[in-house]
């Protein structure tokens, strides 16, 4: 999918509101096909594999969808597998440089999560762990336990959801990918990268809510895009179904902040002459005040204000 800068910023001086109703409503119909796929597969598996790279906005995804499975009757449970990341210890895995590999699928504890899948799709109960940031540590009770009942289903989520340790070993569960895949043009020349959707909203997301300074966050870019070409994007065509989450107004949006956080990018960062191409790229776009977002917007979860809790 792509959109014309020309036509984005059009609608937002004509009809900012029937652009925002609009990218809304097929955004929420794609999450209606999923819901219609999972119910699909019920016969075969309760478990769902919900996978995409950073700043896809999965969390929101995976909430939308227990809501319209909710709506045709099928239960849902959420389970986040950053909760499966072992303790970091000596055996955490390194980059070649010698630095923490935190995306990594040998950080998660796969023999855990694919006990679990094997025990909840038996109608067995499973004592879900908690993982602690802070300390980066298991923590050593769990965070509840959930037994799935006939009509219900889990999803799990998490950027190694599609990984072969888990496909190969549960080829019935139901396996979705999501990501903000859209490219902007104007006309025939590329403004705005895909992979620059998702960096705004974590960059956003991050200086909102994780007290993150842009420095912080550019600094583990690099990493999170390599992890995501080594550990996320070979699996992603293991998916049954695949939709893009960007939305045509989420740049005007994220403008005013996204400038300030991109004005403080300091030299000689990795990846720097890709990084400081995103400022003059953000402010080709014209502005819409967040006010305007719904509630229920996928945007809720970078800027705030939305109707779920994370």
């Amino acid at each position: 999918m792509s959109y014309q800068i020309t036509d984005i910023n059009y609608r937002l001086v004509t009809d900012p509101v029937g652009m925002i109703e609009e990218g809304d409503a097929n955004y929420h119909a794609l999450v209606d096909q999923a819901a219609e796929h999972i119910i699909g597969n019920l016969q075969n598996s309760p478990i769902v594999l919900l996978s995409g790279p950073s700043g896809s906005g999965k969390t929101t995804t995976a909430m939308k969808i227990a809501d319209a499975l909710s709506r045709r009757g099928i239960g849902t449970h959420y389970v986040s597998m950053d909760d499966y990341f072992r303790t970091i210890g000596p055996d955490t895995p390194r980059t070649s440089e010698g630095a923490l590999d935190l995306e990594s699928p040998l950080c998660l504890d796969m023999e855990l999560l694919n006990e679990h899948f094997t025990r909840l799709s038996r109608g067995e109960q499973v004592d879900l762990p908690h993982y602690d940031f802070t300390a980066r540590a298991r923590a050593p009770e769990s965070s509840r336990s959930i037994r799935l009942a006939r009509d219900e289903v889990v999803i799990f989520e998490g950027i190694h959801a599609l990984n072969d340790s888990i496909t190969q070993r549960h080829r019935e569960a139901f396996k979705l990918y999501i990501s903000a895949r859209s490219d902007v043009f104007y006309g025939e020349s590329m403004v705005f990268k895909r992979s620059w959707f998702r960096l705004v909203r974590r960059m956003v997301r991050d200086y909102n809510f994780r007290g993150s300074s842009p420095d912080d966050t550019l600094a583990m870019w690099a990493n999170v895009r390599r992890g995501e070409k080594l550990y996320i994007s070979p699996f992603k065509n293991k998916a049954d179904f695949q939709f893009d989450t960007s939305l045509p107004y989420e740049l005007p949006v994220f403008n005013t902040t996204a400038t300030m956080l991109f004005r403080s990018i300091p030299e000689g960062i990795e990846r720097y002459d890709e990084l400081r191409s995103v400022l003059p790229a953000i402010q080709m776009f014209g502005h819409i005040d967040e006010k305007l977002v719904p509630e229920t917007s996928l945007l809720r979860e970078f800027i705030g204000g939305g109707v779920y809790q994370y």
